[in-house]
């Protein structure tokens, strides 16, 4: 039992789930340890914010949690990681970060530890998809009967989350898409990229947490935590769907990104091949140009009124004979 009368450091919110009753009670933001005491049939879930330093040690005061546990729930690692233990599992899934005023698309790193009437959550940053359990929870509690339903809630805001992106991917590349098939030549290449970058990432992303969630339900029975199995066949299903989704995205970015450059290589293509005709036929007089101004005695219609003009006939012959040149050569 925790007997020292201090508040929980780092503590962005704590509720108590009555199973009986089928209701939760959320603790106040000045809640102290003794009123994590709970000795009705049910569980809690402490959600800790990691920019308090203190948290570690408060949650070394929990017999329950074993030192891996704490580390998992402390860590500042970016990958995702999900373990089974003795009935416990705990591990790091992926999260989008949340503004005060606004959704970002910037990656976050929710940790947790699901361990018998316990469920322990941890964050740096404010993060999408927590938030919004927290919402539902309060909305109707009775749908959580056990930790690991908080768990598959959370996973599953995480798939919503993608598909609202995906959604919006999707849209910024239909936009992309009108301007690099439209009349008008220009390059999207720059637009693209950043879309590029975010599919690639939700994809290995959404893959690491698939292999792991097959993983993990592939473990023994004995290391499974209660409901756990049903819980992983459910969310495996809903994240195959998006990953499906994600990865259309990617090849579609993808091939959209190849018409880019073959159009920009059409359209260089078209360039040198004008400024190659326009040397073509700009070389011929050139030469005639060149050697009518050498400074040398001799030259032909250096003396007289006409000397102008068979030079310009000159010029003009050249180019004809240019032209003819590539025309037969069928350049033109």
């Amino acid at each position: 039992m925790l007997s020292i009368v201090q508040s929980i450091p780092g503590l962005v919110w704590a509720y108590q789930f009555n199973s009986q009753t089928r209701a939760c009670k959320r603790l106040p933001p000045d809640a102290t340890r003794e009123d994590l005491v709970f000795e009705g049939d049910g569980f809690r879930w402490l959600h800790l914010n990691l920019a308090d330093s203190r948290v570690t040690s408060f949650l070394e005061e929990f017999p329950q949690l074993p030192p891996a546990i704490i580390s998992a729930l402390t860590t500042h690692e970016t990958h995702a990681s999900i373990t089974l233990e003795d009935g416990m599992i705990y591990g790091t899934l992926v999260d989008f970060q949340r503004e005060f005023d606004e959704e970002t698309r910037d990656i976050g790193w929710l940790h947790f530890a699901v361990c018998g009437n316990l469920l322990v959550t941890t964050r740096l940053q404010p993060l999408r998809s927590i938030d919004r359990v927290r919402t539902a929870v309060e909305k109707n509690p009775a749908r959580y009967r056990q930790p690991i339903d908080i768990f598959e809630a959370i996973v599953a805001e995480f798939q919503r989350a993608l598909i609202a992106l995906v959604i919006e991917l999707t849209e910024e590349l239909n936009q992309i898409e009108d301007v690099v098939f439209g009349a008008t030549t220009q390059d999207e290449r720059r637009r693209l990229a950043p879309v590029r970058r975010m599919v690639v990432r939700l994809h290995r992303h959404l893959r690491t947490v698939l292999t792991l969630l097959r993983r993990a339900a592939a473990a023994d029975d004995d290391e499974l935590p209660p409901g756990f199995d049903d819980v992983a066949g459910r969310l495996t299903s809903r994240l195959e769907a998006v990953d499906h989704d994600v990865y259309a995205l990617q090849d579609r970015a993808r091939l959209l990104h190849e018409e880019i450059d073959s159009k920009l290589s059409s359209e260089t293509n078209r360039h040198l091949y004008i400024l190659s005709l326009m040397t073509a036929f700009l070389l011929p007089p050139s030469l005639v140009t060149g050697f009518f101004g050498m400074n040398t005695s001799g030259l032909p219609f250096a003396h007289g009124e006409t000397g102008t003009a068979y030079a310009l006939g000159f010029i003009a012959l050249s180019v004809a004979g240019a032209w003819w040149l590539l025309r037969r050569a069928g350049i033109l």
